[in-house]
């Protein structure tokens, strides 16, 4: 009997190594990864670049506190707040401790408590965190909720317009519904929600902690459309496996979080930092982006005409390297067809196949994917 509580539905697959896009087994079989371990290795498996600059910071020091100053933290900070446009930074160990501290920075700047998020989002499993997503079946069991947070449909315009009120502290939104089926945000929707929460003196949340670090072709996911939000969170592709998070907000805000007001032990922690130094250098460098985006197009270009004709195939849509194929049938079987083909890919709700590549994905690797998941996809229509 396992000592682990049984939290996670795991595959019958224990990694021996890895690299790149490519794990291997301790049975010695391959797999093409299209999961960046959800959403994390934007910069694929052990990234060499981070690991020299982890183990350079190791062979320095690994811990000491916030007590200290740190020019590693100040310097991924500017980073951060240089390529969303904002100013002050956060360090914590995930996304639901990043959504955590943006949640309690925007009801003390606000003095405001209801928190407006979309039905199907997901915000993390802490109890703040939990309370702000949109699906029950993540609270199912647990008790009352945190008061003071209302749902509304992902772009719809009038729940949400009627949503915003006088005692909203902030919306809090994703880009891209990365669990709750990938879908994109309507600019009209974000337009709506960010004249809506000026007039009322709530602030914007954008989530980013999927969307974030390069996945959708620029820094942040919002970039690509014409707004700035109050606060942006960032973690997954942050860290590229290693434990961090971060909330990024306007200069206005920091007056709110002054000492003794938040904090984490091992936040900011250097070995987690010199990670995140080294993945904001190499994804924010010339040229690393623009090669991103035309690798996400050619993926969508490809696999569209790969699946045209598939009857299995209700619609292909996702922002860059992210990526939702909705079937007409339950994926869990197709999951575990693509696992027997050599390829891992995710779910993102029942009836959504959630491709996730790292950003570092080459054609070639696009192709041998596409093909597997043609292959089994279109058995199931000969079925």
């Amino acid at each position: 009997m396992s000592s682990l509580f049984p939290t996670y539905a795991r595959w019958d697959i224990e990694p021996r190594k890895a690299s790149g896009l490519k794990i291997t087994s301790e049975t010695g079989k391959e797999y093409l990864d299209f999961t960046s371990g959800i959403g994390v290795l934007n910069l694929g498996h052990c990234h060499e670049k981070v690991k020299m600059a982890v183990t350079e910071q190791l062979n320095k020091y690994w811990h000491v506190s916030n007590m200290f100053q740190s020019s590693i933290q100040e310097r991924t900070a500017k980073m951060l707040a240089d390529a969303s446009g904002l100013s002050q930074v956060f360090f914590a160990n995930s996304g639901a401790e990043a959504n955590e501290a943006a949640i309690k920075l925007a009801r003390k700047a606000t003095g405001k408590s209801k928190i407006v998020t979309c039905q199907q989002s997901f915000h993390g499993r802490t109890f703040a965190t939990m309370a702000a997503t949109g699906q029950e079946k993540i609270k199912t069991g647990f008790g009352p909720m945190l008061a003071s947070f209302e749902y509304v449909p992902f772009n719809d315009h009038d729940a949400m317009k009627a949503a915003i009120d006088e005692n909203t502290a902030a919306v809090m939104i994703e880009i891209v519904q990365g669990e709750g089926g990938i879908h994109v945000v309507q600019q009209s929707y974000l337009d709506a929600i960010q004249t809506k929460c000026q007039e009322h003196g709530a602030l914007l949340i954008i989530d980013e902690i999927q969307t974030g670090i390069g996945r959708t072709g620029k820094p942040f996911a919002f970039q690509h459309f014409n707004i700035l939000p109050d606060i942006i969170t960032s973690a997954k592709g942050l860290g590229n496996g290693l434990p961090i998070g971060a909330m990024i907000g306007k200069e206005e805000l920091s007056v709110f979080f002054d000492p003794g007001s938040h904090g984490s032990t091992f936040g900011g922690n250097p070995v987690s930092v010199s990670a995140a130094e080294a993945v904001l250098k190499e994804t924010f460098q010339s040229g690393f982006l623009k090669e991103t985006v035309k690798k996400a197009e050619y993926l969508e270009s490809e696999l569209a005409k790969a699946l045209n004709g598939i009857e299995e195939v209700k619609e292909i849509r996702g922002l860059g390297m992210m990526v939702g194929i909705e079937c007409k049938q339950d994926v869990q079987v197709f999951l575990m067809e693509l696992q027997e083909e050599g390829l891992l890919v995710l779910s993102a709700g029942p009836k959504v196949l959630r491709l996730l590549p790292s950003l570092t994905v080459s054609e070639s690797e696009i192709d041998t994917a596409i093909n597997k998941i043609k292959k089994v996809l279109a058995i199931k229509q000969t079925v």
